[in-house]
């Protein structure tokens, strides 16, 4: 299978070495030249890192190399049976990309987006045959994350997603199949573990290293919330916040802070800029945690009850099945379990009393609890496993 790659960052470059790793011939497109070289050498020097720590041959790395065509000219793809596109985030862009790029391959050729946070029905709409495009998203760094998303558009074939699916899977990743909604899976679900732990530190109830010593110490998170967003890039988080929030109609469950703003505003983008929440200087004394574990369980129970009635009403509006639900959670952002799994743990009626009670404090639609974890209390059902079959 040929498979062509559009864009030379560092996720075009990372599913180009993905592709290649599996054995399809690839082609990477960028128009500028230095970034495209630049890419070819990063992945050689990734394929030989992988060599010399024996996690493939020297002749391994060399044949999957080997398979890999640096390409500015989009002509190259008059042969692929995929393309993928991996360029910036701005609707009108891949649009276009797609206007030109249908023109040339075949008409059995797939068409896919990598977006995060764009509307994949929206980019399929500029295609004559939107029927053959599709989302396919994975996350950074793409040749270590196991996580794809597989998004099918209104528009999409039927039959389409899943062969996709298969394909994911054959390059040794784990597909999950979303809904066409903004954020689709993880970066909807995921969204309160940076909003709520910043309305935490805006209302004074504790500062960003405690928040981020509750969430891994107490919680398991690999890293906290504070931590996280400066090593993705406010650039980044920010702009996917604000992107959800006005996708979702302005729905205050998805609210941005003006805390992160300020610091978007500032370029104080984390650790690419020296400074965020924290300061990356190399003098720099970070804050020490109060760790009071009375004062932590309260920070992870807040931030844990809105992340698991995020993930309730996912399933309740069929984004994707419980499955899918956990697995994205898990293999894509790296939770210690899943969340549906976790509330089960914990006790539905519990997570359903802490939404209520921030509910009561503050009066605000945030804190609004999902029908479905009403429905789930009221029977005493588990969320992690499918309702009973219904009797006649």
């Amino acid at each position: 299978m040929t498979i062509g790659i559009i864009g030379s960052g560092a996720m075009g470059a990372g599913l180009a070495q993905v592709v290649a790793t599996a054995g399809h011939t690839v082609r990477l497109l960028d128009q500028n030249a230095e970034a495209l070289q630049r890419a070819g050498a990063g992945i050689q020097s990734s394929l030989n890192k992988l060599a010399e720590k024996g996690k493939i041959t020297a002749d391994a790395a060399a044949e999957t190399f080997g398979r890999l065509r640096l390409t500015q000219d989009v002509g190259t793809f008059n042969d692929c049976e995929l393309v993928l596109e991996a360029i910036v985030e701005d609707l009108s862009v891949k649009q276009q990309l797609f206007r030109e790029v249908e023109m040339l391959v075949p008409d059995t050729c797939i068409l896919a987006s990598n977006t995060s946070s764009l509307s994949i029905a929206s980019i399929a709409a500029a295609c004559k045959k939107p029927e053959r495009f599709i989302g396919i998203h994975f996350f950074n760094p793409a040749p270590v994350m196991q996580l794809v998303e597989v998004i099918p558009a209104v528009q999409t074939r039927a039959g389409l997603a899943e062969e996709v699916r298969d394909l994911v899977h054959s390059w040794g990743k784990r597909p999950v199949l979303a809904k066409d909604t903004p954020g689709f899976i993880v970066n909807r679900v995921a969204r309160p573990f940076y909003g709520e732990a910043i309305r935490i530190l805006e209302e004074g109830l504790a500062d960003m290293a405690t928040i981020d010593w509750a969430l891994t110490e107490l919680g398991g998170f690999r890293m906290g919330p504070f931590a996280l967003m400066d090593f993705i890039g406010h650039d980044v988080n920010y702009r996917v916040t604000e992107s959800v929030f006005a996708s979702f109609f302005y729905d205050p469950r998805f609210k941005p802070s003006f805390t992160q703003k300020r610091l978007f505003e500032a370029g104080y983008y984390g650790r690419k800029s020296g400074r965020g929440f924290y300061s990356y200087a190399a003098d720099a004394i970070q804050p020490e945690p109060n760790r009071d574990e009375q004062l932590g369980r309260l920070i992870l129970n807040r931030v844990l009850a809105m992340l698991i009635n995020e993930a309730v009403d996912a399933l309740a509006l069929n984004v994707a099945s419980r499955e899918d639900l956990e697995l994205a959670m898990t293999k894509g952002v790296n939770y210690p379990k899943g969340l549906l799994a976790w509330a089960d743990e914990l006790g539905p009626a519990t997570v359903l009393k802490t939404l209520d009670d921030l509910y009561d404090e503050y009066h605000e639609d945030r804190y609004r609890a999902s029908a479905l974890l009403r429905r789930v209390v009221r029977a005493n059902q588990h969320l992690s496993q499918p309702e009973p079959a219904a009797h006649a």
